[in-house]
């Protein structure tokens, strides 16, 4: 059975209710578990209720998603690392600060996350991404049926860019994931900042941001696109612990041509996206025709 808006977020508040009690019941166990009727590692049991919504999210390929993955990683080192500390203490030690810390830690980043699932599911009708604020697919889909219809009817101009940031994944394997969204929400918010009024920034996922440029030729929105390339470039990123990361993007454009779908645009700016990429990153590229693609080789 799907997990639906409601269900995600009822069953995710349900899953933090559940752990803040399990957290009150650690505590008696690992400092007063003789006292309280509660020792030995298996004095606190594991809740149930992310067990049961993981299952979910498994069934419909949900568990997949590297954010999820990392919910579920942060559930088990939590509890792992609770029952380690109950064993220690119930062969005599005496629980380390440092030990004791490690488990609020998880505890904290594990109730954290979940509380940002629970803020996405409420917002995943509205159309609007969030974490980065642009709106998402859905959104996307209706506006660039929209201005094909317009174009169809008055002949003016638009076209579609893919933005990709370029290595990515290196950032979040090498700072961490919150780096990772901290640089998505910064690029996000120098694109949505730079385009021109008329036009659009939707989030297609990862980290690849569509734009539409409305009212654009392809000379037009290369020049937007390369403005938007600089800003980029020259955007500081300030990570929590006060580092400060520099990032670039690629970016493939297409223009539309009358009777063309919007899928079909996408994947013709997809195409010059990976132009861009092949061609040594951070740089602007258009889609360009098989035919005049064979006639400059």
């Amino acid at each position: 059975m799907p997990i639906s808006q409601t269900q995600g977020s009822g069953s995710l508040a349900t899953v933090i209710d559940e752990h803040l009690r399990w957290l009150t019941q650690w505590h008696r166990a690992a400092f007063f578990g003789a006292e309280a009727g509660l020792s030995g590692p298996d004095a606190v049991p594991m809740p149930q209720a992310f067990i049961h919504w993981m299952r979910q999210a498994k069934a419909q390929a949900l568990a997949l998603q590297p954010a999820v993955e990392r919910l579920i990683a942060l559930h088990e080192q939590l509890h792992r690392l609770a029952r380690l500390m109950l064993t220690r203490i119930h062969a005599g030690e005496i629980l380390s600060l440092a030990g004791y810390e490690a488990v609020l830690d998880r505890f904290d980043e594990f109730i954290q996350q979940c509380r940002r699932f629970e803020r996405a599911f409420s917002v995943a009708g509205s159309g609007i991404d969030p974490l980065t604020g642009l709106r998402n697919r859905t959104g996307m889909m209706e506006e660039l049926m929209r201005e094909a219809s317009r174009f169809h009817r008055s002949g003016r101009p638009f076209c579609v860019a893919l933005c990709d940031l370029d290595r990515f994944k290196l950032v979040n394997d090498t700072y961490g994931h919150d780096a990772g969204d901290r640089v998505l929400v910064a690029a996000a918010a120098c694109l949505n900042s730079g385009i021109r009024d008329m036009d659009e920034a939707f989030r297609m996922g990862g980290e690849e941001i569509l734009i539409l440029l409305k009212d654009a030729g392809l000379p037009e929105a290369l020049g937007v696109l390369e403005r938007l390339r600089q800003d980029l470039a020259a955007l500081p990123v300030q990570l929590a612990d006060g580092r400060v990361l520099h990032v670039t993007a690629s970016f493939g454009a297409a223009e539309a041509d009358m009777g063309i779908e919007p899928d079909r645009l996408i994947e013709r700016a997809d195409q010059a996206l990976y132009a861009a990429k092949h061609g040594g990153r951070n740089r602007v590229e258009c889609w360009t025709p098989p035919a005049a693609a064979a006639l400059s080789a």
